[in-house]
């Protein structure tokens, strides 16, 4: 009985090309002639189940996120999920619960089982390993969060200008002790909308010092929130607004501030991503808009392109941010503003008075 390796020699071309000829891959006509021709002549027929069984792992594509209860992640799951539908592939969803080994247990299932490629969230900027799936050819895309440890094609918010724009909106609201509650220490999302916060206070005049006193890391979930506004608000000079970098964190940190008994808008609250009650609770709540389903889309298709064996050099999608202001940032009663802020100590002197270069000072 012929092999395939018969077929291969027959017609002048290696194993792989035999296989992706009647595995309907990228062979030139000319070339899947020749395979054809000589398959007819040596009688060989391939394996119809093993066939089978390696269109449907070609048509499988997995997506690693990191907390499936987000509703960000969830609506990035579904943008990926309609496009692929799209190209008729099926989509594997894994949960890493930020947990490093978690996710590289479901990295090596997606290589065992032959997945025609891989988006990832990755739950750490620094310790997510990609460098198997790169060394095996295995198209991946990382979306939201960008890994070090291997060059892909990446899809990201631009989470740096929309924080910005997020503490401006702040400050021309009239806060001036603004705190922030960002996410865990190395992740790519933590440090960028920490420095978009970091950028705009000190461009108002923010003393370096007051920001970090006045910064707090958390784990993106709702007992991090929580935890890190309990913290703020027992300071010896405590904020009158906070950025809060996620959603989920918005909620915790929105407890905390009931139990205390401060109420927005006299303490300004912003979240950094939508939650769906955003426009339900009183005062309605500020957000930042992340475009998370136009997110799994982009990811998608550029998995896709690749899937289809585009050459093109590696690229970085950057999407943009839309700020939503509501009444939870509606600004402070001005006879309770503060004549001088605890924010800038500068040349020995405390409690300077904070200048906010953002034209007319309110």
């Amino acid at each position: 009985m012929a092999t395939i390796s018969d077929v291969a020699r027959a017609a002048g071309v290696s194993p792989a090309t035999v296989s992706r000829v009647f595995n309907s891959g990228r062979v030139t006509p000319e070339r899947a002639e020749r395979v054809r021709r000589a398959a007819a002549e040596l009688g060989f027929s391939p394996n119809r189940v093993a066939r089978s069984l390696r269109i449907q792992r070609a048509s499988v594509i997995g997506l690693l996120i990191p907390d499936i209860e987000n509703p960000f992640f969830t609506a990035l799951a579904r943008g990926v999920e309609d496009a692929a539908q799209r190209t008729n592939h099926s989509l594997v969803l894994c949960n890493s619960d930020e947990d490093v080994r978690k996710e590289s247990r479901y990295l090596e299932i997606a290589l065992a089982e032959q997945m025609a490629g891989v988006i990832v969230a990755a739950a750490s900027r620094r310790r997510t390993d990609l460098s198997a799936l790169a060394a095996r050819g295995m198209p991946v895309v990382a979306v939201d969060r960008r890994p070090r440890s291997a060059e892909v094609d990446t899809v990201l918010v631009d989470n740096q200008h929309g924080s910005a724009e997020a503490v401006a909106h702040l400050l021309d609201r009239g806060y001036r002790r603004i705190a922030c509650v960002t996410g865990p220490a190395g992740a790519s999302t933590s440090e960028d909308r920490l420095a978009g916060y970091r950028a705009e206070l000190l461009d108002a005049g923010v003393a370096e010092e007051w920001i970090r006193a006045h910064t707090r890391h958390a784990d993106f979930r709702e007992e991090g929130g929580y935890a890190a506004m309990r913290e703020l608000l027992a300071l010896p000079v405590p904020p009158d607004a906070v950025f809060v970098a996620n959603n989920l964190m918005t909620v915790g940190a929105l407890r905390a501030l009931r139990e205390a008994g401060v109420e927005p808008p006299e303490f300004g609250i912003l979240s950094f991503g939508d939650v769906p009650w955003a426009s339900l609770v009183r005062p309605p709540l500020t957000t930042v808009h992340l475009p998370a389903y136009e997110l799994g889309v982009a990811a998608a298709e550029l998995l896709q392109e690749r899937i289809a064996g585009s050459g093109e050099p590696l690229r970085t999608v950057v999407l943009r941010t839309a700020l939503r202001p509501r009444s939870s940032t509606a600004g402070p009663d001005p006879d309770d503003w503060p004549a001088e802020s605890p924010a800038a100590r500068r040349d020995g002197q405390d409690d300077a008075p904070v200048t906010v270069r953002r034209g007319e000072d309110e």
